[in-house]
This record gives structure tokens, sequence and C-alpha cells, in this order.
């Protein structure tokens, strides 16, 4: 398998979301981090998405079963991302990815308030709803 992890326009996501993943036609995985004009978020989010995505993959999660629960959900209750919700497929897989993410943040010296607030600020508006940027194989 290979890994392709690619910088989009933060518009060019499938969904609300400042990271994605996805298994192209190949079998290749596809990492897609929205651009923030900083190199050490970019590189937080692309490391997230690699460690969620490999243990999903191993535990037999799969892709569109984390697509069907993510394209559904909606903030509710203080629970602003899918994968913090408890009945998320892939909850455990993300918060450890988030724990991989926030020992990265502090060995990068990234201010995780200031990054989280970064992450936050982007603004979503799809060119069309699901459009999954083009990478090759």
């Amino acid at each position: 398998m290979k890994f392709d992890i690619k910088t989009v326009p933060h518009h060019r996501q499938r969904y609300d979301t400042c990271g994605d993943y996805y298994v192209g036609r190949t079998g290749n995985l596809h990492i897609v981090v929205s651009d923030m004009g900083n190199r050490q978020h970019e590189l937080l989010i692309a490391l997230h998405e690699l460690v969620e995505a490999t243990l999903c993959l191993n535990r037999n999660i799969s892709i569109d079963a984390i697509d069907r629960f993510d394209f559904a959900w909606k903030p509710h209750d203080g629970i602003t991302e899918p994968g913090d919700d408890p009945l998320c497929p892939y909850y455990k897989e993300h918060q450890f990815a988030t724990a991989i993410e926030r020992a990265m943040a502090q060995q990068l010296n990234v201010d995780w308030q200031a990054y989280n607030a970064a992450v936050e600020a982007l603004d979503y508006e799809p060119d069309r709803p699901h459009d999954t940027p083009q990478v090759a194989e």
C-alpha cells in the first residue's frame, strides 16, 4: 500500500473537516489535509489521519462505515467533531490518534489551544458536496 498526503484548500474537503482519508481505486491510502498556512499544523493533521486510518484499517473498520457516520453526523451536546462522539465507529482510534497528535504538538512546541483555534476558524464552503479531491494513484 502506498500513502499519499495532499494539502488542499479547506473548501475542497469532502465535508467540513480539516483532515480526511480514503482508499483509492488501487488500494492506496489518500490523506487530504486542509491548507492552514502553517506546515506544523498541517503535519499534525496528517499525522492524526495516518494514525487513525491505519488503526481503522487494521481493525477492519471500513472506510464506508466511517464515511456514512461522518457525512450524517451533526454537532451535539458540546461535541464538535464526529470522532469525539462515543457512538462513532472509530471513536477509540480517533482518541488514540489525538493523543499522538498532542504528543507531537508538544515536541514541536505548538500551542495546542492556538492550533485548535486555527482549526475551528476554517470556513467550509464546498464547491460541490462530497467532492473528493483528485489524487493520482
